[in-house]
């Protein structure tokens, strides 16, 4: 394992809203790393990490940080110009799929099934957005992930609200976003060096799937496989790995998808270093398709090479 990988920097923690999260992934990856003989050496992210790397001596890096400054493009590409390869997508499509505003709006050019979708700012017409994305909506920051930030509106009060607690996550260079609310069910699928995985359903008796649903709650039920007809999987599938391409992700990925009114699948995002927690879904899929966690632990590695 050390003549293959090398040393292994595993990149986690970071200073990211999801922190937490991350700490929670890079514990289990490291785990797995060690148990699998791979030379690892655990970092936590902090301010000085370009100044630190080099004395680690890496021959490659397992990124396992969410969100800002992990998963958004900027460290893919502070890591290539230190010629370090690095695990999952490049600059480019780290740099989009974090960006929910500007991903919808080249699925929409592109033809790819995602919901209409209002860009909020303090001079909005409140009422008129609500009524014109049907009456009730889900209101986000665009470039944060694990459901931070994210709340429901049905009222023009409820919409300003949300807008203002979504915004001040990042008052310097936020987008906030509102979408129709959706009545669901919602998937999610996995994608590992090229091979889409089962998908899996996502019932959460929460008002909608938030951060404590997500990571901590033992209520929330995941179906894997998720009961689709044959006909249905492979549709969702295969829309998946559309988005995914679309994006121009590589290496590892999970796309998150909703159904509509009319039972249509409608893309939510693409996340290009999902959670590997004890809650998290990618583990769960590569488990329903014959995968231990230490190999999924290493193909994700194994495509850095």
């Amino acid at each position: 394992m050390i003549e293959k990988y090398g040393r292994v920097g595993l990149l986690y923690g970071g200073t990211s809203s999801e922190r937490e999260v991350s700490l929670m992934s890079g514990a289990a990856i490291d785990k797995a790393l060690q148990n699998l003989g791979i030379d690892v050496v655990a970092i936590d992210a902090g301010e000085n990490l370009l100044q630190e790397l080099p004395d680690y001596q890496l021959d490659r890096v397992f990124i396992a940080l969410h969100g800002v400054g992990g998963e958004d493009g900027t460290l893919q590409g502070a890591l290539e110009y230190l010629n370090l390869p690095y695990t999952g997508s490049g600059v480019l499509a780290s740099a989009l799929a974090m960006d929910k505003l500007r991903c919808k709006q080249m699925w929409q050019g592109m033809g790819l099934p995602t919901t209409d979708f209002a860009l909020l700012d303090a001079d909005c017409d409140w009422a008129g957005i609500l009524q014109g994305l049907g009456g009730a909506v889900m209101v986000k920051p665009a470039c944060e992930g694990s459901s931070i930030g994210m709340s429901r509106a049905a009222t023009a009060e409820q919409l300003q609200q949300a807008w203002r607690d979504a915004a001040a996550i990042d008052t310097e260079q936020v987008a906030v976003i509102a979408e129709p609310l959706l009545p669901g069910p919602e998937y999610t699928v996995a994608i590992l060096d090229g091979q889409v995985l089962p998908s899996i359903r996502i019932e959460s008796n929460a008002e909608f799937y938030d951060y404590q649903a997500k990571y901590f709650s033992d209520q929330t039920q995941y179906l894997c496989p998720s009961e689709l007809s044959e006909p249905r999987e492979q549709a969702l599938q295969a829309l998946c790995m559309q988005a995914f391409d679309s994006v121009g992700c590589r290496g590892w990925g999970r796309v998150d998808v909703m159904v509509d009114s009319r039972g249509d699948f409608q893309l939510l995002e693409v996340n290009t270093v999902p959670g590997m927690t004890s809650h998290s879904l990618v583990p769960m899929a590569a488990k329903a398709a014959g995968l231990s966690f230490e190999q999924l632990v290493e193909k994700v590695l194994e495509v850095s090479l």
